[in-house]
């Protein structure tokens, strides 16, 4: 499916765009999603491995549930949607990629100018005297306990009852007040504060284009809905864009 030549005309003419990823765009790379029929929160209590007082209670489980999710994230490889948005930050004078995920395909793939609400897999940090440990701060699969104040060291991800990161959202939600056009990636659109996204470009005069295997309930304020893989819908986007704009 393919976007209305006058809506590719002023995307390929905006100054300020930006991009809000979900687990959609990961599901491609063989990161599992968690909602839907299939997700992972079908099949697991996000109480009890997804949350501070969670982590307080079994850290041993919590860390290896974590660890897991590490590996899978590690042996991913950056899928076509991840590389498509990569070049779309070269089409677009002001480029934000706004993401959901804790994955870190997006900045394996080479995107520069990301905001991660949700956090980072790769990251993790003391709970008492917060010293970073990013990377393999985990070798086994146990609790991890800092050697400089003896505090569990945890993801540095965004837990059921917790604030996303105030520098973050505060950046993602200056992306959104100018930007011209978002383009809403593998996201079911339900999860605020991000979902209030969308709805404050479009508020601003901005387009929404919107690119899922399904319809969500964003579809019915959408400039677009591209049904399909994002690997495909959005290298054919950028394929369109650099034709508009000339570029070889």
């Amino acid at each position: 499916m393919n976007l209305r030549i006058d809506l590719l005309r002023e995307l390929a003419s905006a100054k300020h765009a930006m991009a809000l990823t979900g687990a959609g765009i990961s599901a491609e790379s063989g990161v599992p999603t968690f909602r839907g029929a299939d997700g992972l929160w079908s099949r697991l209590n996000p109480q009890e491995l997804a949350s501070f007082d969670a982590f307080l209670r079994n850290p041993d489980l919590v860390t290896e549930w974590y660890n897991h999710r590490r590996e899978i994230a590690n042996h991913a490889v950056p899928n076509g949607g991840h590389l498509a948005l990569v070049q779309m930050e070269t089409l677009f004078p002001d480029f934000t990629l706004v993401t959901q995920n804790i994955d870190n395909l997006h900045r394996r793939a080479g995107s520069k100018n990301v905001v991660e609400l949700h956090g980072n897999i790769e990251r993790n940090y003391c709970i008492e005297c917060g010293k970073r440990y990013d990377g393999d701060a985990f070798e086994e699969n146990e609790s991890f306990k800092c050697p400089a104040c003896g505090g569990l060291v945890r993801p540095d991800i965004v837990w059921f009852g917790e604030m996303l990161p105030a520098d973050e959202w505060k950046r993602a939600e200056f992306a959104a007040r100018k930007a011209e056009v978002i383009f809403v990636v593998g996201t079911s659109a339900v999860v605020y504060p991000a979902a209030e996204l969308p709805v404050t470009v479009k508020q601003n005069g901005g387009k929404i284009i919107e690119v899922n295997i399904e319809a969500t309930p964003l579809s019915s304020i959408a400039d677009a809905t591209l049904q399909g893989p994002a690997s495909e819908i959005l290298s054919d986007i950028v394929k369109q864009l650099m034709e508009l704009q000339g570029i070889a």
